[in-house]
């Protein structure tokens, strides 16, 4: 036990804005035109649920839906991973990508406005990556 708390506490001191996953999540929202990207860093707040959340918006149905797709089949291609939990994919309005440390909040325009995430989660650290280009 004391063995996996230690692995588990390097592994959230390494995750940061430029880790593997974050980077391939953002670069897979981008490929499909997600909108409005941030990064929120959960870390300093101890109620938070994961190290990081990533949201993003898109402005139809099978947007979101093929967003989401998208960001699971290049996370497990480019890192191996599969989501812990992946929520949404039938009601298309806000899909939910739990890799543990790192949730992906994908949501239609409206969905974002009135659950505001980021206003929620005020004190972590934000940064935009809309106007980032897509790396692979």
């Amino acid at each position: 036990m004391k063995a996996v708390t230690e692995a588990k506490s390097k592994h959230k001191a390494r995750l940061n804005n430029n880790s593997k996953i974050i980077k391939t999540i953002i670069a897979a929202i981008q490929e499909k035109k997600g909108e409005e990207i941030v990064s929120l860093n959960l870390k300093k707040i101890p109620e938070a649920v994961a190290d990081f959340f990533i949201v993003c918006e898109a402005n139809n149905p099978n947007l979101v839906k093929a967003i989401g797709d998208n960001v699971e089949k290049r996370v497990q291609e480019y890192c191996g991973q599969k989501p812990y939990k992946f929520e949404g994919k039938q009601g298309e309005k806000w899909i939910l990508i739990d890799y543990v440390d790192v949730v992906v909040h994908c949501m239609m325009s409206d969905m974002r406005a009135f659950y505001n995430l980021e206003e929620l989660w005020q004190d972590a650290e934000r940064k935009d990556h809309t106007e980032e280009p897509v790396k692979k």
